[in-house]
Order: structure tokens, then sequence, then C-alpha cells
């Protein structure tokens, strides 16, 4: 049998080995934490609707658990400035454009992992001129002139025979389901912050233009407190009294402004502009609503709705593979090459049969003694696939934290709105009758003071209890997944479609 024939056989034979023994995955298997059976997120029942207060942000919500949420979930709270702001921040914010980008590494890298699949072919074309110089009889040496003209095609090929090449790409696979969930999560990120940063700002909007009529009102009581001491009605401890407290409410003014500067900067970043450039009118509450029916997905569905759980199963995918790739190194690597080609020493009789030249090659390469280099790998490799599955059950956990956390925060927030309303309701006649009655001598001073601070602290408290409803709202949302899975274009992760429109409730 010619060596040829008996070359290839022996590669085809290898080859079939390799083909069967791949079949047996050096990977450790994959068990994932079950989610809990239970259909609510927190130990005692959750009631399906919140308590409900009079006023702008006061109405009751409703939990409908088992709805599927909207993917653009900030539409439900209705505002067409807001979808524009998110929409803009979605375009040309650094850090999604730099998720983007991570994630077309991971594919690159993902394509050229996967090239080892097939035969490298190379082809090749020379031209040599060259003097050698060749010793005869006697001592002499002559040397001659000559021409040589190469051209041909090789070709090799690393057969899968123990899977590494598989693993090799199946761990940049995952990288890549890493870096598409992780994009996921950058979106949704962005837009919870974008929310965050809109209700802030119309919280500390509202809470200025109260500041500034509290110390309007109180510039006037401090006008009818001098006109009373001038006609010898009151003291002049009253009137050093209300210039304390006018003071002690303009001290408020200015860190406000500040955290209205504040929001109003994270807003132009968040965006991608410079705080110098963005001169967009401040958000206000009144042009938020407050969303009245929350979809709120069952726990069992949360695991799969969660970018950042996602992500941290494909770690754990990522980590098997390593593990299979660290085993699989102690075995053998085949290589089989081949060549085709042509050489002469004439451009002429190149191409004819006499110049053909050919070659084929099979290489087995085994490890033997490598310094304990394999093993530490390998124990590497087993303690990230530890650490992995380990940072992905605290993902899981903490996923379900917020969301219990955020439901408890609603149903909370709307008992506490309702309570501060009550508060502020009560504080204002308090302040009115009091004020009548300073006006008419029938109460002292005193008496009008404790109702002015008294109205003053509950004004601000409303204010920020109407505020954190909003965001407690948002934060739910965001923990449940905020409905990225739903996406506009099938197969196109929805930080990287256009924004969607459709309809919310």
């Amino acid at each position: 049998m010619p060596d040829i024939y008996r070359v290839t056989l022996k590669s085809l034979g290898l080859l079939t080995l390799g083909v069967g023994l791949s079949a047996c995955s050096f990977e450790p298997p994959i068990h994932l934490p079950a989610s809990p059976d239970k259909a609510g997120y927190t130990a005692a029942p959750a009631p399906d609707e919140t308590a409900a207060s009079p006023g702008k942000g006061g109405g009751a919500q409703m939990l409908d658990y088992g709805k599927n949420l909207h993917q653009a979930w900030w539409k439900l709270y209705h505002s067409p400035r807001l979808d524009a702001l998110v929409a803009l921040a979605m375009k040309h914010n650094p850090t999604l454009e730099y998720a983007r980008a991570q994630l077309h590494q991971a594919e690159a890298v993902a394509s050229i992992n996967a090239s080892v699949f097939y035969p490298q072919v190379s082809a090749n074309l020379g031209a040599q001129r060259a003097k050698t110089s060749v010793q005869t009889g006697g001592g002499k040496s002559s040397s001659y002139t000559y021409s040589l003209f190469t051209g041909g095609v090789g070709v090799s090929y690393y057969p899968d025979i123990f899977g590494v090449n598989r693993l090799v790409y199946k761990s940049s696979e995952a990288q890549v389901e890493y870096q598409r969930y992780q994009l996921e999560a950058a979106g949704l990120t962005l837009s919870g912050n974008v929310v965050s940063a809109a209700i802030g700002e119309a919280a500390v909007r509202a809470q200025i233009d109260a500041t500034q009529q509290i110390i309007q009102q109180e510039r006037k009581l401090l006008e009818l407190t001098r006109t009373q001491y001038h006609a010898g009605s009151v003291s002049e401890l009253n009137v050093i009294n209300q210039q304390a407290q006018l003071a002690s409410s303009e001290t408020l003014l200015p860190p406000l402004r500040q955290q209205l500067a504040v929001y109003r900067h994270e807003m132009a970043i968040l965006v991608g502009s410079y705080p110098s450039e963005w001169h967009d009118k401040p958000f206000t509450l009144e042009e938020l609503h407050l969303p009245k029916h929350i979809p709120v997905s069952l726990p069992s569905a949360l695991v799969k709705q969660r970018p950042d759980v996602q992500a941290a199963e494909r770690q754990i995918r990522y980590a098997a593979a390593l593990v299979g790739e660290s085993r699989a190194e102690f075995f053998p690597t085949l290589q089989l090459t081949g060549s085709f080609g042509y050489a002469s020493n004439a451009t002429r009789t190149l191409f004819s049969p006499a110049s053909t030249v050919w070659s084929l090659a099979a290489s087995l390469l085994q490890p033997i003694f490598e310094g304990g280099r394999l093993d530490a790998q390998e124990r590497e490799a087993k303690a990230v696939f530890d650490a992995e599955f380990a940072n992905y059950r605290s993902t899981v956990l903490g996923a379900f934290q917020q969301v219990a956390n955020a439901l408890r925060a609603v149903q909370n927030d709307a008992d506490a709105l309702a309570a501060e309303t009550t508060s502020l309701d009560a504080s204002r006649q308090a302040l009115d009758l009091a004020e009548y009655e300073y006006r008419t001598g029938a109460t002292d001073y005193l008496s009008l003071l404790t109702a002015e601070v008294q109205y003053n602290d509950a004004k601000i408290a409303y204010l920020k209890a109407q505020a954190q409803r909003y965001q407690d709202t948002a934060a739910l949302l965001l923990a449940l997944g905020g409905g990225w899975w739903n996406q506009p274009v099938k197969g196109v992760p929805a930080a990287l479609s256009p924004v969607a429109g459709g309809q919310a409730s």
C-alpha cells in the first residue's frame, strides 16, 4: 500500500476516534437552584390594591399578578417628555455605547474561535534568484546561478478529538450571551436612572416652590407682627422670633437648589451631554402620572426576566466550559497538514506534471510532564466555576429581595402618603385658625409659631412622600426586569433596538 494511503487511513481512524471521544463532555454538570414554589414574594400575602388618598399621586395602585410587563416600562408614567428623554439617553449615553461595543467584541471573538472547526487553507506563490558555490575534487570550487519558481496550496486541520475546540467555542458563545444580557442590564439601569433623576428633579422643584411659598407667607406674618408691635399689641420678642423663623425657612433653599443642580447635571450626563449644554426645562410632578396598574411577574418567571440573573447564569456556563478545557488538555492533540504545488527552475515548466510537489503529515502531541501546570489550571477552573455558581445564587436571592422590598415599599408608601395628606390638611387648618386668632388677638404668638412650624414640616413631608411613591413604583418595575424580553424585533436586544412604543396602562 502506498505511503499516502497509509497516512490517510490512519488520519481517518484517529478522526473517527476523536468524534466518538468528543461526545464525552469534560464539563461539570450544572444544576441551577429552583425558583420558589410560593406564588408571592413576601412571607405575608401582599394586597392586590394599595391605599388611596386625595391629591396628586394619591390614587390607589392595582398590583396585577401574573401580567406581562411592557418593554418601555417608563411609559406607565404617561409623560411624553419622559419618553423622549429616555429615547435620547438610549441613543447617546456612552455607558450604553460601551456595552454595545463589548457585545460586538465578544461576537468577534466567538467568530475567531469558530474558525478552528474548519480547515485552514493558504496559497503561496514565490520566485527566487540565487547563486550557490559547489566544492569539486582537487579543492576546487565552482558556482552557478539559478532561478526557482514555486506555487501551491497548503491545508492544516485540527480534528477535535476530545472536544477542546468545541469547549473553547462554547465558552466564547457563553461570553456573547453574557455581554448581550449585560447590554440589556445596562439599558434597564439607564432607563431607571433617567426616570429616577426626572422624579427627583420634579420632587426637589416642588419642595423649592413650596418653600418659597412658605417664605412668602412668613414674610407677611413678619410684617403683621411688626405692625402689631408698633401698635403695642405684642412684644419685640415676637418680632425677633418671627424673623428667626423666616431665616430658618430661607436656609432650606440653598440645599434644595444644590440638589436640583445635581439632578440637572446627572440628566445631562445620562443623555450624553455636558452640564453646560443641558437647557431642557425641569420636570414637575404635574407632568408625571402615577401608574395605576402595575404588572407583577410571578416568582417562577422572575429568574428568566432579570438580565443580571441571566448574565450570571452565562458566566456559570462559561466557567463550566473552562473546566472542560482544562481537563481536555491532559489528552493528545492531533494536527493534520497537507500541501500540493509546483516547483521549477523555469516558468515555462512550472505547471508541468514533472514539477508537482506534495506532502501529507499527521502529528500527535501528548503532554507528559508540565511541572504541575495542567493540574493547577484545572483547580483554577474549578474554583472559577464554584465562584460563579455562588455569584449566581447571590444574584438570584438579591433579585427576589429587591422585588419583595419594592412591593412592600409601594404598599407602605401609599399608607404613608395617606397619613401625610391627613397631617397636611390638619396642620393647614390649624395654621389658618391660628393666623385668624392671632390677628384678632384671641391667641398669643407662640401658638401661631407652633402652627406655622408644624404646617411647614407637614408640607415638605407630604411632597417627599408623594415623590417616594413615584420612585418606589419605578424601583418595583425595574426589580421585575423592566420588560426587556418583550422585544419589538425578534432576536434583537431591546437596548440595541429603537425604543418601543405601544399602549401602557
